[in-house]
């Protein structure tokens, strides 16, 4: 950061000068080379002991300036009192591109959950949940039970009796229905089964 202290018709005590040139580097954590510090000293006598000495700065940060004064009995007080000033200015400055930053992020979050949202309705319905379970070979029986056990309204079962996968479903007549798949494509109506209690039809 480049430092300039100057004073406005008066020569500037080589205290004050070192005292805030310490004090500007408690700014240094919040600036970077290309940023500037003016500070200028005056005195007005015309004003009342309290405020008769006036100390002005200008900070450059990112291309922005920041600007504070202050009145004080002493240059020390008033230097004090501005740059406790514009410290506060330049954390808010150094904070204000993070919260713009984190509120686009937040934004675009959401504008790509929209957009998901739109695609999965063009799609139209699909498949939002697998289960995965074992099978164990069964007769046709067996299955029925397990299927009223458990209060479903189908039941995928290995039949024990062709070692071939069988889908069970209950029909709207009360009786059950039994779908076995068949490579190539063909399809076939079977005709209906009656073993023992459980009514199973093609």
């Amino acid at each position: 950061m480049r430092n300039t202290i100057r004073g406005k018709n008066l020569d500037v005590p080589a205290r004050d000068r070192a005292y805030a040139e310490s004090k500007l580097g408690r700014l240094e954590r919040l600036l970077d080379d290309r940023s500037e510090a003016l500070v200028e000293l005056s005195t007005e006598s015309h004003r009342s002991s309290e405020t008769s000495h006036i100390v002005e700065v200008t900070l450059v940060i990112d291309g922005r300036t920041l600007r504070g004064s202050a009145h004080a009995t002493t240059h020390r007080a008033a230097i004090d009192e501005v740059l406790d000033k514009l410290e506060r200015q330049a954390v808010s400055h150094k904070r204000r591109p993070l919260v713009r930053r984190r509120l686009a992020s937040r934004q675009q979050q959401a504008a790509d959950a929209a957009q998901e949202t739109e695609e999965a309705a063009d799609e139209g319905p699909r498949v939002v949940k697998t289960k995965r379970f074992a099978i164990e070979p069964m007769f046709e029986e067996d299955a029925v039970a397990r299927m009223e056990e458990l209060g479903h309204s189908f039941f995928i079962f290995v039949n024990a009796e062709n070692e071939q996968l069988g889908v069970l479903y209950r029909r709207a007549d009360g009786n059950y229905g039994l779908i076995e798949p068949a490579l190539g494509g063909a399809y076939t109506t079977g005709a209906g089964r009656h073993r023992g209690t459980g009514r199973v039809s093609g």
